[in-house]
This record gives structure tokens, sequence and C-alpha cells, in this order.
């Protein structure tokens, strides 16, 4: 009777060691899995509540100018603004721009250091790498750098 108190014991001691390694094996991968999931909703997260609508574009032979409006429900901090990519030209035959490179501002804007929802962006891109002659379909993308993106496709009008 004893003998089997001691192999019972011997059996639950080896169990719990057995458990205590496992646990330290695999916890390492737990956590990093959590943390990876983590980052990934978070950004994920960003991405649903960053929106933005291209309200209006226009172009002429020397100018193209857009207007953008922040519908999402997050602001977009200016040191992003600055690292977003614009893609403008004809469409099919087009170039990026740094945003910073550009010429914009945010209408209406109560912060200055951010863009606001309801607020609209106006860009400014002024070009001579690609004039546009009446008729031809212009093309505008703004990606921000959370991925976001927005493109419009128009027709240039030529006024004099």
């Amino acid at each position: 009777m004893s003998s089997e108190t001691i192999v019972t014991a011997l059996f639950l001691i080896a169990a719990v060691v057995a458990a205590g390694v496992l646990i330290s094996a695999l916890f390492p991968a737990i956590h990093r899995t959590t943390s990876t999931f983590g980052a990934v909703s978070h950004e994920a997260d960003l991405q649903i509540r960053t929106d933005m609508k291209i309200v209006n574009t226009f172009a002429n032979a020397t100018t193209l100018k857009a207007w953008v409006k922040n519908t999402g429900s997050s602001r977009v901090s200016t040191g992003e603004l600055t690292q977003a990519d614009v893609f403008v030209g004809r469409a099919g035959d087009f170039e990026r721009k740094s945003l910073s490179e550009l010429s914009y501002s945010i209408e209406g804007d109560m912060n200055a250091n951010f863009w606001d929802p309801g607020e609209t962006l106006s860009i400014t891109v002024p070009y001579g790498f690609n004039k546009f002659s009446a008729g031809d379909t212009a093309y505008f993308s703004l990606v921000l750098p959370n991925g976001v993106r927005r493109s419009e496709e128009f027709r240039v009008t030529i006024t004099t």
C-alpha cells in the first residue's frame, strides 16, 4: 500500500513538472501571437476609422486642384499628412508626389495640427511635367500612410 502511495506521488510530481515545462515552453509563443494579433487589430481599427472622400477636382492646362473631406471618425495628424502620397497626371501616365512637396491647406481648420473629421483638405498641384489638353482624362489619387486610398478620374477643362 505504501508503494502505491509513493508511485502515485511520483507520478503527480512528474505531471506537475511536465506541465510546468510545457507552459514555460509555450508561453513565449502565445505571448508573441497575442502581441501580433493586438498590433494587427490596432492597424485594422485605424484603417476602419480613417476614411475620406474626394468631393471635387479640377484641372486646367497648368494646375490640378482637389478637395478631399475627412469622412472618418478619426483625425489625421499633419505629420501623417506630410507622409501621404499623391498620384497625379493623365490617366495611365501619372507621377507620384509627396504631399509635403505640394501646396495644401486644411479649410475650416480648428486645430492646426490635425485634419479633423468633417474638415476639407485642399490640394493644389502646379506642374509643367505633364500639361493637360482639353478633353484629357486626369487622374488624382491620395494615399495616406496607413494605406487608405481614394482615387478619381475626371475630364480636363481649358478655360481662357
